[in-house]
């Protein structure tokens, strides 16, 4: 009977079912799925990003922030407002090209679900034509194995005789197995394959913008304004640098691997959460996304870093290509160099504080009031018989004084070290955003 049936899986397979193809109805009845697919990550995007801010507007877990407030305030060389605008403006060219590549896509459909199943199945049927060779490398003999267990356990006497089975149809088992590898096999090998081309997309585009001088001053200086990033500041981007780096990594990764819109809603919706959450400052021990991949809050912060800058340009998920490149952050422990930078802050936002009390018994000012007292003053000196005299002696003085100043600046020293010291600071300062680390 085993040799039957070991003959028959050779000659027949279980036959695959018909099928109808029907448009796929919409998640959420009214409102398309590309739409969700679109809108879902700018949601979870200002959601978590909400969740973070209002941790900062607070002081809530101070104990877990890796930059103080002083930080965010005085380190940072763009305003929260700037950092805003562009973001939404990144967002927008996101959900026009979203559109774009929708308006070329086929029509989604449904009912081949059971077909490609039996595909599956089949597929099975055929690898398990190979166990009895297998075995038989290593001195067993399926075919007697099959025989011995065919009353007690069929289904695996079907597979020991190489897919041989008493019925025309799948064994249970098999379509067990076939079920499994479509609805979560394959999704998961798709989301895995995604993850690495976007990882691979962003590591060599992102590095390629610190190693190319005019693509980081023209582009990705932008991003680097933020020294102290934050939860919302994580699309803070060059609008060519966002396109090129987010837009077009995660789109063409949803593209090769073949996602379906609703796959692509919530790969993009999680690549969404986990750039924000590298940015959003915190280093929570109890943060599912900080803990299961070795790329997080910590870890790219220290690229946005003056001194980690060439380091860790992984993003968003993994950390791979930093390791096998080495090009990850290899200078030892930097509580030190966060201390400093805290300090550092802290005196300039004291000083701001000591500068304000100083003044603070001071008058009120009223602007109005003091050009009428002006034109007041005015009339009464040119009222009086002296008045005229005396404003052309007053600005007869005023012009002598600015000749002498002139005459002064020009006998010095064309060399003043410190004045130019002064001006290149001035410069460096102003531009370092786009200059400071091009290099």
């Amino acid at each position: 009977m085993v040799d039957r049936m070991a003959s028959s899986t050779l000659q027949d397979l279980p036959p695959l079912p018909s099928y109808t193809l029907t448009p796929r109805p919409s998640m959420i009845p009214g409102v398309p799925d590309i739409v969700c697919q679109l809108l879902a990550p700018v949601i979870a995007y200002w959601v978590v990003s909400g969740f973070f801010h209002v941790l900062d507007v607070y002081d809530l877990c101070s104990q877990y922030r890796l930059h103080t407030p002083a930080e965010v305030l005085k380190r940072n060389h763009v305003t929260r407002w700037e950092v805003f605008r562009d973001v939404i403006l990144q967002q927008i060219i996101q959900t026009a090209f979203g559109l774009v590549v929708a308006y070329f896509d086929p029509v989604e459909t449904i009912g081949k679900e059971q077909y490609d199943i039996a595909v599956w199945g089949q597929r099975l049927r055929l690898a398990q034509g190979y166990i009895p060779k297998l075995l038989a490398a290593v001195g067993l003999d399926a075919l007697a194995l099959g025989g011995k267990v065919h009353n007690t356990y069929p289904q695996l006497s079907g597979a020991l005789s190489g897919g041989a089975y008493a019925t025309t149809t799948f064994a249970p088992w098999e379509l067990s197995v076939a079920k499994f590898i479509y609805w979560i096999g394959m999704p998961l090998i798709q989301f895995t394959v995604a993850i690495f081309i976007v990882d691979t997309w962003q590591y060599f585009l992102h590095r390629a913008m610190h190693m190319n001088k005019f693509l980081y001053t023209t582009l990705h200086s932008r991003h680097h304004r933020l020294y102290v990033p934050y939860a919302y500041g994580a699309l803070y981007n060059h609008p060519i640098e966002g396109f090129m780096l987010d837009t077009l990594g995660t789109g063409l990764a949803y593209l090769m691997v073949g996602m379906t819109v609703r796959q692509g809603m919530w790969f993009f919706t999680c690549s969404t959460i986990k750039t924000v959450d590298d940015h959003c400052g915190y280093a929570f021990p109890f943060d599912p996304l900080q803990h299961v991949t070795s790329n997080n809050a910590a870890y790219h912060d220290v690229h946005h870093q003056s001194w980690g800058i060439k380091t860790n340009f992984s993003q968003p998920f993994f950390t791979f290509w930093d390791r096998l490149l080495n090009t990850a952050w290899t200078g030892g422990d930097i509580s030190a160099r966060y201390e400093r930078d805290r300090i550092a802050a802290q005196k300039k936002v004291d000083a701001d504080t000591a500068m304000k009390a100083s003044v603070v018994n001071s008058p009120e000012f009223n602007a109005e009031r003091a050009k009428q007292q002006a034109r007041s003053s005015q009339r009464q000196v040119l009222d009086d018989k002296q008045g005229a005299r005396v404003i052309a002696e007053e600005a007869r003085e005023e012009q002598e004084v600015k000749q002498s100043l002139r005459r002064s600046t020009r006998r010095k020293s064309g060399f003043d070290a410190k004045a130019i010291s002064d001006r290149m600071a001035g410069t460096l300062h102003s531009r370092s955003p786009t200059i400071l680390h091009a290099d």
